[in-house]
C-alpha cells in the first residue's frame, strides 16, 4: 500500500486517473447501452449483430489509430474523434429504422477515441522507469474498475429511465473523460517518439509476430468463454447470475492487477508473464467442472486474480520489445488481432454452447490458454529484451530521477 501512496506523489499520476476514467465508464457502457436501445424495438439477434458490428469496427481499426498516433501524435484523434463518437452514441439513440441503427452502430466503432492508447504512453512521462510497474497496476485496475462500474449504470439506467438513456450518458461520460484527457498539459505536450531511419514494418517484427500468434488462441478462447457463461446460466435457468460470476471476475481482475504492482523489480517482465500465465492456465481447467453458482463465481474470480496480474507484466513486457517509435501502434495492431478473433470466437461460442455444451466452451477456454501460455515459452527468446533486470547503474540512476520529480 505504501508504493501506491508513494506513486501517487508524482502529480500527473492523478491527472491520468482521473481524466480518463469517465471515457473509460462511457466504453464499460456501450455495449449494454447499444443492447438496451436496439433490443428495445427489434429482436435480440439483431441487437447482437449491432454490437458486434460496433466491436468488430472498433477492433479492425485500432492499430491504424495506434499507427497515426505514433506519427503525428494525440492532440488531433483525441478533439476530432471524442465528439464524433458522442455524436454517434445520441444519433443512434434518435434512431429507430433497423438498418439505420445497424449502420450507426458500425460508424460509432470506426470513431471510437483512442484513450487507453493514449494513455499508456502517457505513463512514462508521468513517471520514472523504476514505478512503470506500478503506474500499468494502477492504469489496469481503473480499466477494469470502469469495466464493472459501465454495465451496471447501462442497466440500471435503461431499466429504470429509458433503453436509450444510457446511450446519452454514455455520450457525456465520453466526452467529459475525452475532453478532459485531451487538454491535460501531459496529453498536449506529449510527442511521438523519433522514427528510425531504417523503420523495420511492424509486421516483420518477431517479438510482435510471437504475441500476434498467441493473441490469436487468447483473443478465440476469451471470446468463446464470454458467450459459453451466460449461456450455460441461461440453459440452466439462472441468468441472472451470470452477474454475479462477472461482477465476481471483475473486482478479482481489480485487485489481481493491484498485487501485481507491488511485485519486486527484481523478477523480469517475462519472468512475471509466464509465471502468472502458468497459474492462469491451471485455474482455468476446473472452470469446465463448475455449474453456474457458486462454483464459478470461485472460479471465475481466480480467473480474474491471476488475469489482473497477466495484464500488467503484458504491458511491460510489450514496451521492452516493441520497435522504437512505436508507443500506440504496437498495442493497436494487437488489440485489431485479438478483438477480430474474439469476435469469432464470440460467434463460434453460441454455436458451440447450442450444439454441443456450454462445458465443451469452457474446455476450448482453458485449451486457448494452455496454447497461449506453450507459445511463448517456446518463443521467449524472441521476448530477450523483456528477461533483462535494471543493472545497479540503472537503479541508482531512477532512484535520483524518482527524487528529484517528487521533490
Amino acid at each position: 500500500m505504501k508504493r501506491y501512496i508513494e506513486l501517487f506523489r508524482f502529480p500527473n499520476v492523478w491527472v491520468l486517473v482521473l481524466s480518463a476514467f469517465p471515457a473509460r465508464v462511457a466504453y464499460g457502457m456501450v455495449g449494454l447501452a447499444i443492447f438496451f436501445k436496439v433490443s428495445s424495438t427489434e429482436s435480440i439477434a439483431v441487437a447482437g449483430l449491432a454490437i458486434g458490428l460496433n466491436a468488430a469496427a472498433g477492433s479492425f481499426t485500432a492499430g491504424i489509430r495506434g499507427s497515426f498516433m505514433d506519427r503525428y501524435g494525440m492532440k488531433w484523434p483525441l478533439r476530432v474523434m471524442v465528439p464524433a463518437y458522442a455524436t454517434m452514441m445520441i444519433t443512434l439513440n434518435m434512431s429507430h429504422d433497423r438498418n439505420a441503427m445497424l449502420i450507426l452502430a458500425f460508424v460509432m466503432g470506426l470513431t471510437a477515441p483512442p484513450i487507453n492508447l493514449s494513455v499508456r504512453p502517457l505513463w512514462r512521462d508521468a513517471v520514472t522507469d523504476d514505478w512503470l510497474r506500478t503506474a500499468y497496476a494502477v492504469d489496469t485496475a481503473v480499466m477494469s474498475t470502469a469495466g464493472v462500474i459501465g454495465p451496471v449504470i447501462s442497466t440500471t439506467l435503461a431499466l429504470s429511465i429509458h433503453p436509450g438513456s444510457p446511450l446519452i450518458v454514455g455520450a457525456l461520460c465520453m466526452l467529459t473523460g475525452g475532453g478532459s484527457l485531451a487538454i491535460t498539459k501531459i496529453a498536449r505536450n506529449w510527442k511521438p517518439e523519433k522514427q528510425p531511419e531504417k523503420k523495420v514494418p511492424m509486421w516483420r517484427h518477431k517479438p510482435l509476430q510471437l504475441l500476434v500468434i498467441e493473441g490469436c488462441f487468447i483473443g478465440f478462447g476469451w471470446g468463446v468463454f464470454d458467450v459459453a457463461v451466460p449461456a450455460f446460466a441461461k440453459i440452466e435457468g439462472v441468468p441472472h447470475r451470470t452477474a454475479w460470476i462477472f461482477t465476481a471476475m471483475g473486482i478479482a481482475n481489480i485487485v489481481g492487477g493491484l498485487l501485481a504492482g507491488l511485485v519486486s523489480k527484481k523478477t523480469t517482465p517475462l519472468g512475471g508473464l509466464r509465471k502468472t500465465y502458468f497459474v492462469w492456465f491451471l485455474v482455468s481447467i476446473p472452470l469446465a467442472f463448475t455449474y453456474p453458482d457458486w462454483s464459478m463465481v470461485i472460479g471465475g474470480a481466480a480467473m480474474g486474480l491471476v488475469g489482473g496480474a497477466i495484464q500488467v507484466f503484458y504491458w511491460e513486457v510489450m514496451e521492452a520489445i516493441r520497435p522504437q517509435g512505436s508507443p500506440s501502434g504496437m498495442m493497436g495492431w494487437l488489440w485489431t488481432i485479438e478483438g477480430t478473433l474474439m469476435s469469432i470466437g464470440s460467434a463460434s461460442g453460441g454455436w458451440i454452447s447450442e450444439t454441443y455444451s456450454p462445458t465443451t466452451g469452457l474446455v476450448i477456454t482453458s485449451i486457448c490458454i494452455g496454447t497461449g501460455f506453450t507459445i511463448l515459452t517456446i518463443g521467449r527468446s524472441r521476448l530477450a529484451a523483456a528477461n533483462k533486470l535494471p543493472t545497479d547503474a540503472e537503479d541508482l540512476a531512477a532512484m535520483k530521477d524518482n527524487a528529484t520529480t517528487t521533490q
